[in-house]
């Protein structure tokens, strides 16, 4: 539970920060909620569950551009062994975080503050949290693409596969671009890099959209989490191949 408190903290100050913006400015309309799940049943011979699923909560206010996300994944496979079936989780994944970021005069440049928190029970790290301070600001925008990033200090405390615990200050870097193929269609590609004297922790998640009606989207995505060091019997990457479904209201 003590990993939660930072992410409460942000969350409670991204709230609070939304709610002190200009309240004689109507900003009805500012919220955009989205959700997805997708999810794999086999049986017979070869049988299990694999679901993914994540959610995000966008709030723009007059001053203040809040974002708060979550996600999670995990796969279960069953066998029978001497006529019995028997279940074995492979897979046990779930990440929340808030971000409050105070718009600067310069369009689309904020000065942000985040929390993170993560338990990944088969990862390198079972458990880890973070906290971070920046500037996030546009470096590229066209009719039909933007390139945005973000860059600052952060506090990180995660707990090792073998029991060790690592904790200190990071470098935290994001890159964010999107490319509107079509009315319909558009790709993605997303990059954090949290880098400290005892390892570079890196995310990526690369996906491309396309929309079925007004408000549901088809979404294939390729997700990779990387570790440059790693307890001696865990690999330093691992990835995620998934196609799912993404309502937003």
């Amino acid at each position: 539970m003590k990993y939660l408190k930072p992410l409460i903290i942000a969350s409670a100050l991204a709230a609070g920060n939304a709610l002190a913006a200009d309240n004689e400015v109507d900003h009805t309309g500012n919220v955009m909620l989205s959700a997805e799940i997708g999810a794999i049943t086999t049986s017979g011979n070869t049988a299990g569950t694999s679901v993914t699923g994540r959610f995000e909560i966008l709030q723009d206010t007059l001053r203040w551009s809040n974002e708060y996300t979550g996600n999670g994944y995990f796969k279960e496979d069953r066998a029978r062994v001497n006529g019995e079936e028997t279940k074995q989780r492979s897979a046990e994944r779930y990440q929340f975080a808030a971000k409050a970021g105070y718009k600067l005069l310069e369009e689309n440049s904020t000065l942000f503050a985040l929390a993170a928190f993560s338990e990944d029970r088969f990862g390198a790290y079972t458990r880890s949290a973070s906290l971070g301070v920046g500037h996030g600001f546009r470096v590229y925008q066209s009719d039909d693409k933007t390139l945005d990033m973000e860059a600052g200090p952060g506090f990180f405390k995660a707990t090792r596969a073998n029991g060790e615990e690592d904790r200190g200050l990071v470098l935290r870097g994001r890159a964010a671009f999107r490319w509107k193929l079509s009315e319909n269609a558009s790709f993605a590609q997303m990059l954090t890099v949290e880098r400290a004297s005892w390892n570079t922790h890196s995310t990526s998640e690369t996906s491309l959209s396309a929309r079925i009606n007004g408000s549901m989207h088809m979404k294939a995505a390729f997700n990779a989490i990387n570790d440059t060091v790693v307890p001696i019997d865990k690999k330093n990457t691992d990835t995620q191949t998934s196609v799912t479904l993404v309502y937003s209201f």
